[in-house]
């Protein structure tokens, strides 16, 4: 635990001025980004007595090791940077809402030539426009339906889109007239586009002059005598009551506006939202957050109107925000929502009369998914917290491992060896840690090797990362500590294994590969491999743990425990003992390590299969250097084969578009020193087929029913680790 006044900077230096603040843990990651009117008068409170701050507070600034800031002209541009500081650093003491499901939204794809009205989820894309969220994604697709009468825009996926344009037949929703069919030429694109526009003004409550229109379209026709003209109006005039019938009127105004209530206790708060336009809820969405900091029922709104509209532009922001309190100051959140709405907003709390009405309506919400929420939570919480307590305990640790990391090996009888470590953060899945290795020191099958050389490889990553942002004392003992004795291999001390890479590089192809990106001189962003666990697990039982202890060592690590879990009897191996640590199997802190265990030998399989599967599926021209998957596309489909490819000189691969002449030697060459696939087979009849070489190498080609793909007895027989 640090002492604040370690790192408390001096009165003068900090400026009297708005601006954002960032405090840094000891390993330089960012844990609390705060915003100031007076960045002076804000950053002195927390430099007080610890007695007077808040639980919260005070456990923010122990843990924190140093403090910086940046200074802003208003404090228009402080929140807009605090919520960019916050989704880029995922600090965690801010309060972060969590969405307990990902919201469907109705979404109609105005990018493409030929609109697609579909259900979409996860974030938003330029240049499709969206309505809800939706709770249900079925109550989407309803309402579609109903609308399709009226307005038959496209719903079909691109491969469907593609197979009716080719064959020249429509889909069934075609020829039952719930779509226009742009796909054969029944409308012309810009016909397409107006109904699509039509069907975006009506969901986004533009519906009374819709009607009116076909009201009278259809007074006409019967004037006229087209009955069935009449009769089809008539309907689609009740289809698109329907649908409107399925969100009532709320507010008798037509109003747009978005309502935000707050449901809050000690430890907790809930967010719900109701979006209402045209006077109609349009959707509904809700968040959960643990209140890890000291914040108030304004800062709670204020913290999730960053998060409702910090990525939205123009119309997504409503005419009027209505809230049970108004963030402090109220000024700044107003202008910052009219600049990205591009007009003015109105933010307050309301009053009276409906929408007073309304707003308890939706605390209503608020609090019963509060009281869910922690009905769901209660167990769960106090189930892991003993958790880790029992495996501290058990293992006898300082402390309870709130960081642990698992290791795991796998293989098909000695071929594509990969491990892979996965991360456990207060005993939830952390996946943006995960990362995944390929052994490149040694040929064959050895899970204790393999074991030490991931272990070594990680942790030597992690060593050097510490060297490099000045956390050693003492300077030999970084650098002994990073280079390590020599290898029991006989290679140079701190040689890294084959596959490795350099410490602080990105990786390598073949190396440690990783979603996260590669740490950056001083950033604070999530590094590879920059933070310690408190708990390593291994998936094995004495060899492995070894292996894993013996790596730990010869890196000058000895403030990591390690353990191991055997399979067989689900026994818990320590590397000094002789014996097992065995605990009772309705154990909590037994279920954890298996979770652990199991995640680590899940994400290791699904890599080496990945793995296997491109090697399956590579051919002649995946090894030719700098060419990629669209120029090997350009060429299959500008000669029909490889086989022709090969007999093709290079003036004439030279003509296929983005092939240079250098490329195309290299082609030639490369294609000259492969062998010929071999001639496939028809297994029913025994035929040899004509050999077009651009089937999956590794297949052959069997009966219509039976195709029999060479890689699938590899996987009876062997046994994946």
């Amino acid at each position: 635990m640090a002492d604040p006044s370690s790192y408390r900077p001096k009165p003068g230096q900090i400026p009297d001025s708005p601006g954002v603040y960032k405090f840094r843990d000891e390993h330089r990651r960012v844990i609390y980004v705060g915003k100031a009117k007076s960045l002076r008068q804000r950053l002195a409170n927390y430099f007080q007595d610890l007695a007077g701050l808040h639980p919260r507070t005070r456990t923010m600034v122990t843990t924190a090791a140093s403090v910086e800031w940046t200074v802003v002209s208003t404090e228009v541009e402080a929140l807009q940077l605090e919520y960019s500081w916050i989704k880029e650093y995922d600090p965690r003491f801010n309060v972060k809402y969590r969405d307990d499901k990902s919201y469907p939204y109705l979404a109609v794809t105005m990018n493409e030539e030929f609109p697609r009205v579909q259900v979409m989820r996860g974030h938003k894309r330029k240049g499709v426009r969206y309505f809800g969220p939706y709770t249900h994604a079925w109550a989407i697709r309803d309402t579609v339906d109903l609308l399709l009468r009226v307005f038959p825009v496209r719903t079909c996926s691109a491969g469907v889109f593609k197979n009716a344009a080719r064959t020249g037949r429509p889909c069934l929703l075609g020829y039952i007239g719930k779509c226009s069919a742009p796909c054969v030429g029944r409308v012309s694109p810009e016909e397409h586009r107006d109904l699509a526009e039509e069907f975006c003004d009506f969901m986004a409550g533009r519906t009374g002059t819709y009607i009116r229109r076909q009201e009278q379209q259809m007074a006409e026709a019967a004037e006229e005598l087209e009955y069935e003209r009449a009769a089809r109006l008539r309907d689609d005039i009740e289809a698109l009551r329907k649908a409107m019938e399925k969100s009532a009127v709320v507010l008798a105004d037509a109003t747009d506006a978005d309502l935000v209530a707050v449901a809050e206790d000690e430890l907790e708060a809930a967010v719900q939202i109701f979006h209402v336009r045209g006077g109609r809820v349009r959707g509904q969405r809700g968040w959960v957050t643990d209140k890890v900091e000291a914040v108030t029922t304004g800062d709670l709104v204020e913290h999730a109107l960053q998060q409702l509209y910090g990525e939205e532009r123009g119309d997504s922001v409503p005419k009027e925000v209505l809230v049970p309190a108004l963030p402090d100051p109220a000024e700044p959140v107003q202008e910052w929502l009219a600049a990205r709405r591009g007009s003015n907003v109105s933010l307050r709390v309301p009053q009276r009369g409906d929408k007073k009405a309304l707003m308890e309506t939706v605390q209503r919400n608020a609090l019963q998914a509060l009281a869910l929420h922690k009905t769901k939570r209660a167990s769960d919480l106090t189930t892991r917290s003993r958790a880790l307590e029992e495996i501290a305990e058990a293992l006898d640790l300082d402390s309870a491992p709130l960081r642990i990391e698992c290791y795991d090996i796998s293989h098909l009888q000695g071929d594509d060896v990969v491990a892979s470590m996965v991360v456990f953060e207060d005993g939830l899945q952390r996946k943006s840690e995960y990362r995944r290795f390929q052994i490149k020191g040694f040929a064959g099958q050895d899970d204790v090797r393999s074991m030490h050389e991931v272990i070594t490889r990680r942790f030597r990553r992690y060593l050097a990362e510490k060297e490099r942002t000045g956390e050693w004392t003492d300077g030999e003992d970084a650098s002994a500590a990073v280079s390590g004795p020599a290898a029991p291999d006989g290679s140079a001390p701190g040689a890294a294994p084959a596959g490795a890479a350099a410490p602080g590089a990105a990786p390598a192809e073949g190396g440690d590969e990783a979603p996260g990106r590669p740490f950056t001189e001083d950033d604070g962003r999530p590094r590879r491999f920059a933070y310690p666990p408190q708990l390593v697990v291994v998936d094995g039982g004495r060899p492995q743990v070894a292996a894993a202890q013996r790596a730990l060592d010869e890196l000058g690590i000895d403030d990591i425990a390690v353990c191991g879990l055997a399979k067989r009897l689900e026994e818990v191996w320590l590397p000094d003992d002789e014996d097992p640590v065995v605990l009772p199997r309705s154990s909590e802190g037994l279920y954890l390590l298996q979770r652990v265990r199991d995640e680590a030998h899940r994400f290791a399989i699904t890599y080496q299969r990945a793995k296997r599967a491109k090697r399956f599926r590579s051919g002649p021209l995946d090894d030719v250097p700098g060419l990629g998957e669209s120029r090997r596309q350009a060429l299959i489909k500008h000669f029909g084969s490889v086989k022709k490819l090969r007999s093709a000189t290079i003036d004439q691969i030279c003509e296929v578009p983005g092939i240079g002449r250098k490329t195309a030697e290299t082609i030639a060459v490369a294609l000259a020193g492969a062998a010929p696939a071999a001639p496939a087979v028809n297994t029913a009849t025994g035929e040899i087929m004509e050999d077009d070489e651009d089937a999956a190498p590794g297949t052959t080609t069997g009966s219509a029913e039976e195709p029999v793909t060479a890689g699938a007895s590899d996987e009876r027989r062997g046994q994946e680790t």
